[in-house]
C-alpha cells in the first residue's frame, strides 16, 4: 500500500507543477531531452542497420556464399567430380564453376583502356546461383540465355568508363604465358549488368567459361567453384564443414570471411554512433537530476509533514526517485514512438532523395531491428534510474523539523 502511495504522490507532485511555469518548463526540458536523445538513437541505428542490410544484399547479389578453391594454386581439372560431391551436401543449393583472369579492356577504335577482372562463367549455372539475369540491362542481346563465344557482359560503370554500349565491340588484352607480349581478343558487348556496388560495376566483366579457358590457357580447368547455401548467415559454418570433409588441397572461404574488414568497420561505426548519441540521453539525465532537486526544495514543507505522518526516509526518497522514473519513462516512450514513426516514414516515403551519381542508393535504406529498439529502451531507462538516485538520496537526508522550519 505504501509503495502505491509513494508513486501516487510522485505523480501528483509532477502534475501540480503545471501551476508554476518555470518548474513546469524544467520538467518539459527534462522530458524533451530524453525524447530527443532516444529518437535520434532509434533513427540512427535504423538507418545504419539499413545500410548494412543493403550492402550485404548487394554483395550477395554478386558474390556466392562460398568460394571453393585449391591451396596449391593449381586448376580444378576435375571440377565436375568435385561439383557432384559438393552438391550432395544438404545445405548446398546451387554451384557454378568460374575462371578469373586479369585484363585490360578498351573500346574498338579507342586507344584508352581500363583494367578489369574477367570472369568466365556458365551463364545458366551463374544465373541459378546469383540471379544474374535480373541484373542485366533491358537492351541485352543474349541468345538462349547464353554468352556467345565472341560475347562479353560489362559492368555499367566499366562500360561508361570506356564509352561503350550494348552492340559495340571491345578489345580485351590479357597476358600470354608464352611471351611478354599480351594477347588480344575482339568481343561484342551482349549485355550490361548493374549490381549496385561500384567496386564490382567498375571492374567486372563476364565471358563464356569455354572462351575464358581458351584465353587464359586453362586447358579445361577452372579457378574454382562458387556455391550457394541454404542460409547465408551460416556460410562460415558450412565453409568449415566443407573444408573438413574435402580436406587438402581444397579451401572453402565464406563471403563473411572475404568481407570481414568491411562489416567489422560498419559494426564498429554503429557501436560508436550508439555511444555518441547515448550522451544526449546522459545530458538529459542531468536535467532530470536538477528537476528533482528543484522539486525537493519546493516541497520541503510537505517532506517534513510526510515525515511527521510516519513516512520513513526511504519512503520519502522513493517519492522523488519515482518522479525521475516517471519523467524518464515518458521521455523514453515519446522518443521511441517518434523515432519509430520517423524511421517508418523514411523507409516508406521518399522524404530524402539522394543523388545516384554520388551515392550507390537513391534513398535512405532503413531497417528497424527489434533488438536495437529494446537496447535503446533499456539504456535510456537505466540512465533514468541512475539519474534519480542522487537527488533521492539528498532528499532522504533532510530532517523533518528542519524542513518545516526552513519552509
Amino acid at each position: 500500500m505504501l509503495g502505491s502511495a509513494e508513486l501516487f504522490i510522485a505523480y501528483r507532485y509532477i502534475k501540480a507543477r503545471k501551476k508554476g511555469f518555470f518548474a513546469f518548463l524544467t520538467t518539459l526540458i527534462a522530458i524533451g531531452g530524453t525524447t530527443l536523445g532516444v529518437c535520434a538513437l532509434v533513427i540512427t541505428l535504423s538507418v545504419m542497420s539499413g545500410f548494412q542490410q543493403d550492402i550485404r544484399a548487394k554483395i550477395l547479389g554478386i558474390q556466392p556464399h562460398i568460394y571453393l578453391t585449391r591451396t596449391d594454386v593449381t586448376l580444378f581439372d576435375n571440377y565436375e567430380i568435385i561439383t557432384d560431391e559438393v552438391s550432395g551436401f544438404d545445405y548446398v543449393k546451387a554451384t557454378a564453376p568460374y575462371i578469373f583472369g586479369q585484363s585490360i579492356i578498351k573500346k574498338q577504335g579507342y586507344t584508352q583502356g581500363t583494367g578489369a577482372l574477367v570472369k568466365g562463367i556458365d551463364f545458366k549455372s551463374e544465373d541459378k546461383l546469383m540471379d544474374l539475369k535480373s541484373k542485366l540491362s533491358k537492351d541485352s542481346i543474349l541468345l538462349d540465355d547464353e554468352i556467345s563465344d565472341t560475347g562479353i557482359i560489362l559492368g555499367n560503370e566499366l562500360a561508361n568508363s570506356i564509352h561503350a554500349e550494348v552492340g559495340d565491340y571491345v578489345i580485351v588484352m590479357f597476358p600470354s604465358q608464352l611471351s611478354s607480349v599480351p594477347k588480344m581478343k575482339k568481343l561484342k558487348i551482349e549485355a550490361i549488368f548493374h549490381s549496385g556496388m561500384y567496386e564490382y560495376d567498375t571492374t567486372l566483366a563476364y565471358i563464356d567459361l569455354k572462351t575464358a579457358a581458351d584465353m587464359f590457357s586453362f586447358d579445361g580447368g577452372v579457378s574454382g567453384i562458387a556455391i550457394r547455401t541454404s542460409s547465408f548467415d551460416k556460410a562460415t559454418q558450412y565453409a568449415k564443414d566443407l573444408q573438413k570433409k574435402l580436406g587438402y588441397p581444397y579451401r572453402a572461404r565464406s563471403w563473411i570471411e572475404m568481407n570481414k574488414n568491411l562489416f567489422s568497420a560498419l559494426k564498429l561505426e554503429k557501436i560508436m554512433m550508439f555511444i555518441i548519441l547515448a550522451l544526449i540521453i546522459i545530458v538529459a539525465s542531468f536535467n532530470i537530476i536538477s528537476n528533482i532537486l528543484l522539486l525537493s526544495v519546493e516541497k520541503a514543507k510537505e517532506i517534513g509533514i510526510l515525515s511527521a505522518m510516519g513516512f520513513s526516509k526511504l519512503s520519502i526518497s522513493k517519492i522523488f526517485f519515482y518522479e525521475g522514473i516517471i519523467v524518464g519513462t515518458v521521455g523514453t516512450v515519446l522518443g521511441l514512438a517518434s523515432g519509430l514513426l520517423i524511421s517508418y516514414g523514411l523507409k516508406n516515403f521518399e522524404i530524402f532523395k539522394l543523388p545516384q551519381g554520388v551515392y550507390y542508393v537513391d534513398r535512405l535504406p532503413v531497417m528497424i531491428i527489434p533488438a536495437d529498439i529494446c537496447l535503446v529502451a533499456l539504456c535510456a531507462f537505466a540512465i533514468t534510474i541512475i539519474a534519480g538516485l542522487y537527488p533521492a538520496y539528498q532528499v532522504s537526508k533532510l530532517e523533518p523539523l528542519e524542513a518545516i522550519r526552513y519552509n
